[in-house]
């Protein structure tokens, strides 16, 4: 049993839940908790980390797992949570290629631009997989995909959603026109979402949360599309107007009216 926080297992797992740079050194990041766990696919698991307390109550759940066994008071010290379930793992990192992203079939793609909130990240990709995207790609400025807190908010998606980062969305913008999927782009100055046609793929572009999309990017899209607003609110934040627009090319290309 690990029962010091000075355990070199123990260190490098703080670094991986701190450290993006660490993360894309060693390939490796972490996912915490029970449902998530269940979540990974086999092949990209790792290493196990399992609390005494957790040992005891759920130990039948480990029977065919390798893990190692931590002191509950040690898991606490390194747990990102606030009530620990007593189960991490470090998963491998897995990115879908550009050559096979652009292959896949779905409702609509989702492009972001220097996304920072890890928050709305991970409620996009989750919102995603729900409205049947084809895949996410994210600028290279974006928050990094694998930071604990967007592990958290995709709910599992983060390991059926394909994503990718690109180093430069403007030529993903123009590769996507070139196959010919219309590309919109969320911006204030546009015309009502709901009145333009998505029954073919569409591709949505979505900026930063604090200044939207760069004039650069939201000049490559073919049409700029707005969310209408009531009252004094200007926009809504990126994860729901993502959300939003995916779900109307779902509802669209399922033959909704």
């Amino acid at each position: 049993m690990i029962t010091t926080s000075q355990n070199k297992q123990i260190k490098q797992v703080v670094k991986l839940l701190k450290s993006s740079r660490e993360r894309k050194k060693t390939g490796l990041f972490v996912i915490e908790g029970l449902r998530m766990f269940r979540e990974i696919p086999e092949d990209r698991r790792e290493k196990v980390f399992v609390s005494s307390d957790f040992l005891q109550e759920h130990g039948e759940i480990l029977r065919d797992v390798s893990f190692e066994e931590v002191s509950s008071q040690v898991f606490r010290e390194i747990s990102d949570t606030e009530t620990p379930q007593g189960i991490l793992s470090l998963v491998r990192m897995e990115q879908t290629p550009i050559s096979e992203i652009i292959k896949r079939d779905g409702n609509s793609i989702l492009l972001l631009e220097n996304l920072q909130d890890p928050g709305n990240l991970g409620t996009l990709i989750r919102t995603g997989e729900g409205a049947g995207v084809c895949c996410v790609i994210m600028s290279k400025d974006t928050v990094d995909i694998y930071n604990p807190k967007v592990i958290r908010s995709t709910m599992g998606s983060i390991f059926r959603v394909p994503f990718c980062y690109v180093e430069d969305l403007a030529e993903m913008v123009e590769l996507l026109k070139q196959r010919f999927i219309h590309v919109y782009a969320a911006h204030l100055d546009g015309t009502d979402y709901t009145e333009e046609s998505y029954d073919k793929i569409s591709a949505f572009l979505i900026g930063n949360e604090g200044n939207g999309l760069t004039d650069r990017i939201a000049a490559l899209a073919d049409k700029r599309i707005r969310i209408p607003m009531e009252g004094r609110v200007e926009s809504l934040n990126a994860a729901m107007a993502g959300g939003l627009l995916m779900y109307e090319a779902r509802r669209q290309r399922k033959g909704g009216s």
